[in-house]
């Protein structure tokens, strides 16, 4: 009667053959149709009964996708599932065909419901199943949906651990093995829940106890062979995931390599390589490979850097008080020590715990999983709203400040003693230039060691001291001193002059409407003040620093080639003897350069060395800044901690840049892959290794260690050099180790050495093993830069890109806790690229991006104020004296007054002042060149720099941080500290520059002359294109989630002006790079605390990438120092089209003048701000290659579902990210 009932009462809920429509009903938000079922299953004491309600359930959830699975977890369905099951198990015999049913349904309902673990664990069901398993092994009908149900129980790590330990893992080997074709789903599914089981480390260290590594090893061998035709694949994969699993123990990792894992997996992969599908296969054994690789220290004695400069005090606290409180190592009281070390700084971490702690970071990004993303973003995001509102804090009191008043001399200056019609005046130049060669002289003695391109003596004989004061061999270009007058050097022929400014309105043609440039200093007469307007006024989309020949060049040769003609047709003639105007001549070719240090050598001199005369490129013609015997004087100035007595070629000759495009390199796939395979080989193989140390740091008497003539020779012991160790590994590669940042024991990213003794056309393959950042533009197209002795000497002395085979991956050596900001289980990456030589005796040199020393910057600042028309006021002034002893220079810019009548002396002091600095980072080389083109354009003679002059006062600090430069390092001083994280409180001993340049703008504040705009120019390492960091409280409010009133967000837009007009006129700036949110980290960098304590609304730090451009007209290249210097340009070029928007002269309360921007020019379009994690370094926003090391399960099914793998992303902008996000 019952069961009649029953029937009756669901006829009316679903026909016999039920209709889409009715199933629609029962799911409907409204219905209680499947309240109802699950009531009836409930209350159902009949097995028949039960199988007819199961029956209906299933096939109402097995089509609508996952949202009627939802509804059915919503009403409590897993319960009642799990209630069933534990009823149907209390009877003998259960019901198979119930079970089967119950567990198909289990397995459908599981993965969409979070709580199906816990449910499953308290109601006893987890027990059910695996005794169930027991007794149907050879079931495979009823084992199937079991095993299905287990992969999701095992989801749940306390599951996991429960069905440990009670067998589950012995139980699933029996499953797994032996090898079988039959069965492969049911095969495939038991793999997937083994791999979930072993994610546990109390599951993993039970089967290596129980000997089931070897197993695992054996049957993914076996099938390895066996399938040929790839068609089981996922079993194969499956095998290798519960391998990964293991292997993030140690006891699992030592029981791979005991069972000869690494050999397997590596004759495997290699023979998986040719079949594109497979990747997947290779990309896991990759993973496991590299993570059983044993973690070797690298090959230094200390983690340290191999310099050490002892500071005048040492901060209380942080990691240069931590550095100081190591045991001792490295250089001692600025000398070489090799004693080793009574502890070791960077011991290998041995915690099980390493790799899983590590797991966000297997992904390659330095900040937690794409998920969290947001989350850690908005908890950076500054959220105090009084912080946010600038507030002007001078600080410091005016009685301490009025001691900076003699760095503002223009703002009191009266020039009545200055005679308006004389050619030049020394009242507009500092009293104490710090760049006369006679300061330069006093300052140091030791002989200084140069290039000469003689091709005959590999040998240095050393000079005797007192011979150091000979006469030079030519006249030396130097500044007069103080009292004197300054001549007039003279002009070069056919200068490359930066305000050789040419406006277009296409970007596409070539014909220009040109502004000639007068020689002389005549003033400007209204017309062509009125031709400047109305040029402004038009649409300004780029600014073209192109010599005209070069643009003529450039037209007939198309891109050009690296071997056209050369640029440099002149020579000029240098004594060959061994002294070279009283200075150590470096001889250069004949089976490698010599380093300075005797290393064995006899001394003798070489055949027919004194009198020849040699021929060297006169690159005066397109460097006329450029000066290689000034140079030498501003060397002499120079201090470093090692003491160096070299100049590397490339600075002293200079660098002429290429007429022909350098795209960026095109990624060949599977290049990384094959590196990472090459460097595993090295464990296989470990006799094919030489492991021979060829330049070492550690050894101060002879860094450079002798050998047969078998290896290279290296060199870095030149002002910004940086190669501590090169190793040979086999007969053509080398492992290279940077150089700590003085007094730290990280950042290792600059590079700069010497390399010769290197044979024609043979591939070499370098390897810089310890790289700290998680990603690098290397992978996307990024090239080395190389220079070539013999290429300057036929007339090409240029920085090249170079390199084939680039690619940045996580390697085998162990960062120290110490080093890794107390983190563990962390790992250094390499940066490896391959390259071949040209040239038989040549000397090349290798850099991270184009070098760019501090003598170099005292010599472009001896020759433009050499340059300097009547019409400009130059003075060069000291700041300070940094740590090390080196002059900071601090330029003031502006146009002299028309005469010195009262309108004119109070139309040149209330100028605006515009405040820039730049290399603060030492690394960011381009920050410099930046800076050049900025500062040769405000010294030309073209009517905009002329406008641009009358219109503004300039104060400049070229570089921040001169002994980061000079000591090669890559991120700090010599305090070991990041100098634009200490602009708050700046600590006037350790911090002299930025204590002092923040003295300034307080100083500007007290007068009432906050600048107008105050820019710090940076490098960018892992972003493309030149773009912008602001401060604004709305987009940082809008970034985040906190509420404001409409008051909170009251501030001027005129913070997005300069951006704007930068993006319409600047071919490689990014408008949507840019980013205008202030974040917690960032409140002590130079952007933030002049816009919050000083009141600078247009407060920026403009990026300039390594790289290239992925947009405009640069789209596709790798940036050189022709692009960078035009950058600096065109941001001056700016700065007078903002003047000529706004029209005010007040511009303490300049307007939002984007309309007018807008309606003058092009629309341009431009995203939103993006928020970025990180102002230097912001998120990495490319996909990282699969073979760096990836462990993310999401990315691995990807993988699966994809079939194959990209090795280079396209590379997504900022807003895309966020739209996809």
């Amino acid at each position: 009667m019952e069961y009649r009932y029953t029937r009756r009462y669901y006829q009316p809920v679903v026909s016999p053959d039920p209709t889409e429509k009715s199933g629609k009903e029962v799911m409907s938000k409204g219905s209680t149709g499947m309240e109802v079922i699950l009531s009836s299953l409930e209350n159902s004491r009949d097995v028949q009964t039960t199988l007819n309600i199961l029956c209906i359930v299933s096939e109402l959830l097995t089509v609508g996708r996952g949202r009627r699975v939802g509804v059915f977890v919503s009403k409590g369905g897993t319960g009642v599932l799990f209630q069933l099951l534990i009823n149907a198990s209390k009877e003998f015999p259960p019901s198979e065909e119930l079970m089967l049913q119950l567990h198909s349904l289990l397995a459908k309902v599981g993965p969409k419901d979070r709580k199906f673990g816990v449910k499953a664990r308290l109601s006893g069901a987890l027990n059910v199943t695996i005794n169930l398993m027991k007794q149907n092994l050879l079931n495979n009908k009823l084992l199937l949906p079991c095993l299905q149900v287990l992969r999701v129980y095992s989801t749940n790590l306390v599951n996991a651990v429960s069905l440990g330990k009670n067998g589950v893992v012995e139980l699933m080997f029996k499953i797994v093995a032996p090898y079988s074709k039959k069965n492969t789903s049911l095969l495939k599914v038991a793999l997937d829940a083994l791999g979930a089981l072993l994610k546990s480390k109390t599951n993993a260290r039970r089967a290596v106890d129980g000997g089931f590594v070897t197993v695992l090893l054996t049957l993914y061998l076996d099938w390895h062979r066996n399938d040929t035709r790839h068609r089981h694949m996922l079993i194969r994969k499956g095998l290798l995931v519960c391998l990964r699993n293991i292997t993030n123990i140690k006891l699992g990792r030592k029981a791979f390599i005991e069972a000869d894992g690494m050999r397997i997996l590596y004759n495997t992969s290699t023979e998986c390589l040719p079949v594109r599908t497979l990747d997947p296969l290779i990309n896991t054994s990759s993973i496991i490979m590299r993570k059983c690789f044993p973690k070797n220290r690298l090959p230094v004695p200390t983690i340290k850097s191999a310099f050490h400069f002892q500071l005048p005090n040492v901060p209380a606290a942080g990691p240069v008080a931590q550095l100081y409180n190591q045991p001792p190592g490295g250089r001692k009281n600025h000398q070489l020590c090799n004693k080793p070390l009574k502890k070791v700084d960077d011991v290998v971490d041995e915690s099980d715990d390493n790799e899983e702690a590590d797991a966000d970071t297997e992904n390659d990004t330095e900040n937690d999983d794409d998920d969290k993303d947001l989350l850690v973003a908005n908890d950076d995001i500054e959220t105090d709203l009084n912080k946010l509102h600038p507030k002007r804090n001078p600080g410091r009191p005016l009685e301490e400040l009025k001691v900076y008043e003699r760095f503002f001399l223009e703002l009191s200056e009266d020039f009545q003693g200055y005679n308006f019609d004389c050619s030049k005046s020394a009242s507009t130049t500092s009293a104490s230039s710090p760049f006369s060669s006679s300061s330069a002289t006093t300052q140091s003695s030791r002989p200084i060691i140069v290039p000469t391109a003689q091709a005959l003596s590999p040998k240095h004989v050393p000079v005797p001291s007192s011979q150091k004061d000979c006469n030079s061999t030519k006249g030396k270009h130097t500044l007069p001193s103080p009292s004197a007058p300054t001549p007039t050097l003279p002009a070069p022929l056919t200068p490359l002059e930066l305000d050789t400014i040419h406006l277009t309105k296409d970007q596409d043609k070539k014909e220009k409407s040109h502004i000639p440039s007068p020689d002389t200093g005549t003033k400007l007469s209204p017309s062509q003040g009125q031709m400047i307007q109305q040029e402004l006024a038009n649409v300004l989309e780029r600014v073209s620093l192109e010599e005209a020949g070069v643009l003529k060049a450039e037209e007939e040769g198309g891109n050009g080639d690296k071997q056209e003609e050369s640029p440099v047709s002149a020579t000029r003639h240098i004594q060959s003897p061994l002294l070279l105007g009283g200075i150590a001549a470096r001889r250069v070719g004949g089976g490698g350069s010599n380093f300075g240090s005797d290393c064995g050598s006899e001394g003798a001199e070489d055949e027919g060395g004194e009198g020849a005369v040699l021929e060297v490129p006169d690159t005066a013609l397109l460097l006329p800044l450029h000066d290689p015997d000034l140079y030498v004087e501003m060397v002499k100035g120079t201090r470093s901690v090692p003491e160096y007595a070299e100049v590397a070629y490339p600075d002293y000759f200079g660098h002429v840049a290429p007429t022909f495009k350098e795209p960026l390199l095109e990624r060949v796939y599977g290049v990384q892959r094959s590196k990472i395979y090459q460097d595993i080989e090295r464990l296989i193989h470990p006799n094919d290794i030489l492991d021979k140390a060829v330049y070492d740091l550690d050894i101060p008497s002879c860094p450079v260690i002798e050998d047969n003539g078998e290896s290279l020779k290296f060199n870095s012991q030149f002002e910004s050099g940086n190669l501590r160790k090169a190793v040979q590994v086999r007969k053509y590669e080398y492992d290279l180790v940077l150089n700590s940042d003085v007094n730290s024991n990280h950042y290792h990213q600059w590079f700069y050495f010497e390399v010769s003794g290197m044979r024609v056309g043979t591939v070499y393959r370098f390897n810089i093993i310890n790289c700290e950042k998680s990603n690098s533009q290397f992978n996307y197209g990024m090239q080395v830069l190389m220079y070539s002795v013999q290429e300057a000497i036929s007339g090409r002395p240029r920085w090249v890109r170079t390199g084939a085979d680039i690619c940045y991956y996580k390697n085998h050596f162990a960062r120290s806790s110490i080093a890794a900001g107390g983190q563990k289980g962390k790992s250094y990456y390499t940066m490896t690229f391959s390259t071949t030589f040209s040239h038989k005796d040549d000397v090349c040199y290798f850099a991270y991006h184009y070098p760019y020393t501090y003598s170099t910057l005292k010599m472009h600042l001896a020759k433009l104020e050499a340059l300097r028309t009547p019409q400009i006021y130059l003075r060069q002034d000291n700041l300070c004296e940094t740590l090390g002893g080196n002059d900071c220079p601090l330029l003031t810019i502006t146009a002299m007054p028309e005469s010195n009548s009262n309108d004119h002396i109070c139309q040149f002091r209330n100028r605006p002042l515009i405040f820039l600095s730049a290399r603060v980072h030492p690394g960011e080389t381009n920050a410099s060149w930046v800076m050049k083109g900025t500062l040769e354009f405000l010294m030309g003679t073209s009517p905009l720099a002329v406008s641009l002059r009358e219109g503004f006062i300039f104060k400049i600090v070229p570089m921040l941080n001169p002994d980061g430069v000079v000591n090669g390092n890559h991120r700090c001083s010599l305090s070991g500290e990041d100098l634009n994280r200490q602009w708050q409180n700046p600590n006037p001993e350790l911090h002299p520059t930025i204590y002092h340049t923040k003295s300034l703008l307080q100083y500007l504040v007290h007068m009432q002359r906050t600048p107008l705009v105050f820019c710090d120019y940076h490098g960018h390492s892992r972003k493309k294109n030149v773009f912008m960091y602001g401060c604004s409280v709305k987009e940082t409010v809008w970034q985040s989630n906190i509420t404001a009133t409409s008051s909170d967000l009251q501030e001027d837009l005129g913070y997005r002006t300069l951006p704007k007009i930068l993006s319409q006129i600047a071919p490689a700036f990014s408008m949507g790079s840019c980013s205008f949110v202030v974040e917690r980290s960032k409140e002590s960098t130079a952007r933030v605390v002049v816009w919050r304590e000083i009141g600078v609304q247009r407060s920026y730090t403009m990026e300039s990438t390594l790289c290239g451009c992925d947009q405009g007209k640069y789209k596709g290249l790798q940036i050189g120092t022709r692009e960078l210097e035009e950058m600096g340009a065109q941001f001056c070029v700016s700065l007078l089209r903002l003047k000529r928007l706004t029209g005010l002269r007040n511009h303490q309360h300049l307007l939002d003048l984007e309309n007018d921007i807008m309606t003058h020019t092009k629309v341009v379009s431009s995203s939103t701000t993006t928020y970025v994690l990180e102002e230097d370094e912001p998120d990495f926003l490319e996909a990282i290659d699969y073979s760096a090391e990836s462990n993310d399960e999401d990315a691995e099914a990807e993988i699966e579902q994809v079939g194959e793998i990209l090795e280079i992303p396209d590379q997504l902008s900022d807003s895309e990210t966020n739209h996809r996000e």
